[in-house]
């Protein structure tokens, strides 16, 4: 008989043993069975607990949601309205500004009922926070069309916070604005009662536009300093419905924490001005009040160097002590011997904007100037300049090896300045900073061999 070929032979078995295949199919039921249970159990996608109630209609059942508990299910809707809140409540103050300006200040110049003197005293900047929330408006609204063109139904990827801070500038318009309230209704008052025309041209408006809705010019004026109180209760409730884990928790807070600064502060200068009324008040805590010196402060800083706000960085701002040695003194005897006082100390910047239209700073961006600012310690509740601001470009800043914790700074021809922080590693930071843009900005770093240490070059004494 012919012997059969090994190649021949066909298997009917799976080429495993029976008791293989036995604990395989068992290993495989375990597995799958605890897949299965992994599954009615998985953790939210949110907040990582396992309490999922189990899916019904999975057809039917948002695939992304399913992955979510109950509680963060809810979270995600109440964080949606609240951004969406926030948004169309910014459009309809834009709307009241521009209710103010096309129903009112543009038909009263045109008529010539008031001067353009009267006009600016009773809109005071109402271009100013129209231009504002249209470009505040517009970054918004991209946020939300994208969020959506994405699939993003819960809005997770907008961050209003972020938004907020990058339009951190519309703070002070506000501020403007609220300032000169009391004194723009109390001028409108007195022009009703003495301009007939004026007090017809109020009536005939408010009863027969439907745009005004039977409101009166007195209360859209009201608008902004409405707005600008809404704005924490607004970022409250969106960061009540964020979780800690979201990329915008901490720029949010930053956000709250920063009006509600700005509201001190406004509540503080109406004090000053006699004015009764007030904002909204918020609870104070020592980071506030520190950020209400810092704005009081930049204002000081702001109309002594005469720059426009949107055009100044405010690179570092801080206390500082600071001496005024006469010559040589330092290089000689060192820093021990030297008498300082403490200083406030504020670092400006002057740098152009990318176009007309942005309210973003080029970053780094060209510097066209940089200032020191010094300013005493406050008293009887007003900040006094100790000079007039250092500017940079006239400047030489230099350190010594004996004396690490200070550096100097040497306005050419003229004083000199000793400077140090209560912490070294800031000292050396704000030497870094000042000298920077000492040297972008200073005439001397074109000649030749004109070194920032050219002050050390010898042992005794100052060049």
């Amino acid at each position: 008989a012919a012997r059969t070929k090994p190649a021949e032979v066909e298997r009917a078995d799976s080429g495993i043993g029976q008791t293989s295949a036995r604990k395989w199919r068992s290993r495989a039921a375990e597995t799958l069975s605890s897949l299965q249970a992994w599954e009615a159990h998985r953790p939210c996608t949110d907040c990582g607990e396992r309490d999922l109630p189990a899916e019904t209609d999975v057809q039917n059942c948002n695939q992304r949601r399913a992955d979510l508990c109950e509680k963060c299910r809810k979270r995600r809707t109440e964080r949606k309205e609240s951004v969406l809140e926030f948004v169309n409540t910014e459009a309809s103050y834009g709307e009241d500004l521009r209710i103010i300006k096309e129903e009112f200040y543009l038909p009263m110049q045109a008529a010539g009922l008031l001067s353009q003197e009267q006009l600016l005293g009773i809109f005071s900047n109402i271009q100013e926070l129209i231009d504002l929330n249209e470009n505040f408006l517009e970054i918004l609204q991209e946020e939300i069309d994208q969020a959506f063109d994405q699939g993003d139904d819960d809005l997770m990827t907008v961050c209003i916070g972020e938004i907020f801070l990058e339009f951190v500038n519309m703070l002070p318009a506000f501020q403007t604005y609220c300032l000169q309230q009391s004194s723009s209704v109390n001028m409108l008052n007195a022009l009703e009662k003495e301009k007939e025309l004026l007090r017809i041209f109020l009536d005939v408006s408010q009863n027969d536009n439907t745009a005004l809705r039977r409101m009166n010019l007195r209360s859209f004026l009201m608008a902004p300093l409405q707005r600008v109180t809404k704005y924490p209760l607004l970022l409250s409730r969106i960061i009540k419905a964020t979780t800690e884990y979201h990329p915008d928790h901490g720029s949010l807070r930053e956000a709250k924490s920063r009006i509600e600064s700005h509201l001190e502060h406004i509540n503080m200068k109406t004090k000053q001005e006699g004015n009764t009324w007030t904002l909204r008040s918020f609870r104070q805590d020592s980071k506030k009040k520190r950020e209400v010196i810092n704005i009081e402060m930049r204002e000081t800083a702001l109309k002594t160097v005469g720059w426009l706000r949107e055009e100044t960085r405010f690179v570092m701002e801080g206390a500082l002590q600071l001496a005024q040695p006469p010559d040589g003194q330092w290089v000689k005897k060192g820093s021990k011997t030297l008498k300082f006082q403490n200083m406030q100390v504020l670092l400006l910047v002057n740098m152009k904007r990318v176009s007309e239209s942005s309210l973003e700073l080029a970053e780094p961006g060209p510097v066209k100037d940089a200032v020191l600012v010094l300013i005493r310690d406050k008293n009887n509740g007003k900040f006094h300049l100790l000079r007039e601001p250092l500017r940079l470009s006239n400047c030489i800043v230099s350190t010594d090896p004996d004396c690490d914790d200070t550096f100097e700074l040497i306005e050419i021809r003229r004083e000199a300045f000793v400077f140090r922080d209560s912490d070294r590693a800031r000292t050396h930071h704000w030497f870094r900073q000042i000298r920077r843009y000492s040297r972008e900005l200073g005439s001397w770093k074109k000649r030749r061999n004109a070194l920032p240490n050219i002050m050390i070059s010898t042992p005794h004494t100052r060049p």
